[in-house]
C-alpha cells in the first residue's frame, strides 16, 4: 500500500511516500481503508521531535511508528473476530495519537480506541478534521471548569483548536471574545463568537473586560500579559509550554497558590469523546473549518504550510 513515511527526526523533507506492506488486524482490530487524513500541530510536533519530550513516547532515537497521521476517516474494510460495534463497509473516523497510521491507505485500529461513526452528510474530508483540534480544545474547556454564562477569550481562534474551542465552548453556553486577524474576522463572526477582536487593528489586552478563561489556541501569547485579563479567580491555557517551559512549572506552583492561574492539561482521547464530537457535528454546534487539500503526494509541501503558521482551520490529505 502507499504511505508518507518518515524514518528519522526532522524538517518536513524527512517525509517520502512509499509502498509498504498492507497491515493485517488481530482479532480484536479493524482495518480501514483509509480517504482522508489531516496535516496538523500534533504530527509536525511528533515528526520534528522538537521538544525532545516528545520522543518518550515516539521513540528516542528514531521513530516507533512511521507512518503518522493521527485523524483520519474510511471504510471498514474487515474486522477481526473479537471486535463489536461496527460492521465492514461502514464509514468511520477517528483519532489516535498512540500509533497514528492515517497517512496511508489502509490503517488498523482496535476496539477501544477512539473511532465514531461519520453522521449522515458528512463528508469524509469534513469527517477527517473533526478531532484534532477538537479534542484539544474539549480537553481544555473541560479543565477550566468554565460554566454557562462566563466568559472566555479565545486567542486565536482561527486554527483547527481556536475554531472548534469557539463552537464549543458556544455550545457549552459561554460568552465568547475571539481574537483573530483581520482577513477571518467574518468567519469567526458566523462560529457564533460574541465578540471578534481584530489584533491587527486593537490589542486585545486593552479591553476593559475580565474573563474566567483565556485560552491561547495558538500559544504565542503568555501568562505574564494576559493575568490582568483574568477574573479574581479565573485561568490562563495556552496549547504550548511556553518560554522555557514555563507554563508546566507554573501551573504547578499556581496549584499551590490559588487565585489566577495557569492551567496545563494533558490531553486525553476517549471513545466517549469522540462519539461527543460526533453528535456535535450531527446536530450542527460544531463543523470543522478546512483550509485546504492536498494529495498524499504533496505532503511535504502540505507539513511546510502548516507549518508557517498562517493556516485556517485544518488542512485535509486525500489518500484516495
Amino acid at each position: 500500500m502507499k504511505a508518507a513515511i518518515y524514518k528519522k527526526y526532522g524538517p518536513p523533507e524527512v517525509v517520502s511516500v512509499s509502498e509498504i506492506p498492507k497491515p493485517v488486524p488481530s482479532a480484536d482490530e479493524y482495518l480501514i481503508r483509509v480517504y482522508n487524513s489531516t496535516v496538523n500541530r500534533t504530527e509536525s510536533g511528533f515528526r520534528s521531535a522538537e521538544y525532545v519530550v516528545s520522543r518518550f513516547w515516539s521513540g528516542l532515537l528514531k521513530p516507533k511508528y512511521q507512518v503518522l497521521g493521527c485523524e483520519f476517516a474510511g471504510i471498514i474494510e474487515s474486522k477481526g473476530t473479537e471486535t463489536y460495534g461496527f460492521e465492514v463497509g461502514e464509514a468511520v473516523f477517528g483519532y489516535n495519537d498512540e500509533r497514528f497510521g492515517g497517512h496511508a491507505e489502509y490503517m488498523v485500529v482496535k476496539n477501544t480506541d477512539a473511532i465514531a461513526k461519520i453522521p449522515d452528510g458528512i463528508s469524509f474530508e469534513m469527517a477527517a478534521s473533526i478531532s484534532e483540534g477538537a479534542h484539544y480544545a474539549l480537553t481544555n474547556i473541560r479543565a477550566s471548569g468554565i460554566q454557562k454564562g462566563q466568559t472566555a477569550l479565545v486567542y486565536g481562534a482561527t486554527g483547527a483548536i481556536g475554531s472548534a474551542a469557539v463552537q464549543l465552548l458556544k455550545y457549552f453556553g459561554v460568552r465568547v471574545v475571539a481574537v483573530v486577524n483581520s482577513q477571518n474576522v467574518s468567519l469567526i463572526q458566523n462560529l457564533g463568537a460574541d465578540v471578534v477582536i481584530d489584533y491587527q487593528k486593537e490589542d486585545f489586552t486593552k479591553w476593559n473586560e475580565k474573563y474566567h478563561l483565556v485560552f491561547d489556541a495558538v500559544g504565542k501569547s503568555s501568562f505574564g500579559v494576559c493575568k490582568a485579563l483574568l477574573q479574581e479567580n479565573g485561568v490562563y491555557i495556552s496549547t504550548e509550554l511556553g518560554k522555557n517551559g514555563e507554563n508546566v512549572w507554573r501551573a504547578i506552583w499556581g496549584k499551590i497558590r490559588g487565585g489566577r492561574r495557569i492551567l496545563f492539561p494533558i490531553p486525553v482521547t476517549s471513545k466517549s469523546d469522540i462519539e461527543f464530537l460526533a453528535d456535535r457535528v450531527a446536530d450542527r454546534s460544531f463543523l470543522p473549518v478546512i483550509d485546504r487539500i492536498y494529495d498524499l503526494d504533496d505532503i511535504v509541501e502540505a507539513y511546510r504550510y502548516v507549518e508557517t503558521g498562517q493556516k485556517t482551520g485544518n488542512v485535509i490529505l486525500k489518500i484516495r
